[in-house]
């Protein structure tokens, strides 16, 4: 696998070193996860959703949480006490435990097990602090940064 240098990027991208680490992290990783297989759609521009193929579980035997900016999903298949003998097993029904990086403002909204796919919809909700903005050149509405004791005294 080829291995790229990111640190010109570092250089010149200010504010950026986190989507630096995220290139050298995806680096690092050597293969991704196969099991269990899953599908990421873009639904519309800012809707997106997941999809896992879990044929054999149950809701009970699910788990999915959110940390920051990670969603975990995790999978824990009940012992069963009598063994059949199989002839050919292609059904896999082993534990998992796969997590997603989420990109900033992104959070779950709903998660829906239906004919062994697991759905879990995402959307992209960007606050207005963050939402681009116009600035007028030599504007009439323009205000002064002041220091907070003159805002106070105010």
């Amino acid at each position: 696998m080829r291995h790229f240098d990111f640190t010109p990027l570092n250089r010149s991208a200010i504010g950026f070193d986190r989507l630096a680490q995220l290139f050298n992290e995806a680096q690092r990783t050597e293969a991704a996860p196969s099991y269990p297989p899953y599908n990421i759609e873009l639904i519309a521009e800012d809707k997106y959703r997941i999809t896992m193929a879990l044929a054999g579980f149950d809701r009970s035997e699910l788990e999915i949480e959110t940390e920051r900016d990670m969603l975990k999903i995790v999978g824990r298949k009940q012992k069963l006490e009598q063994q059949g003998s199989f002839l050919h097993r292609g059904i896999a029904a082993r534990d998992f435990e796969h997590s997603f990086r989420l990109a900033d403002h992104v959070k779950v909204i709903a998660a829906k097990l239906d004919n062994g796919l697991l759905n879990i919809e995402l959307i992209r909700e960007v606050p207005e602090v963050y939402k681009p903005r116009k600035i007028m050149i030599d504007g009439e509405n323009m205000q002064l940064v002041q220091p907070q004791e003159q805002r106070q005294a105010a």
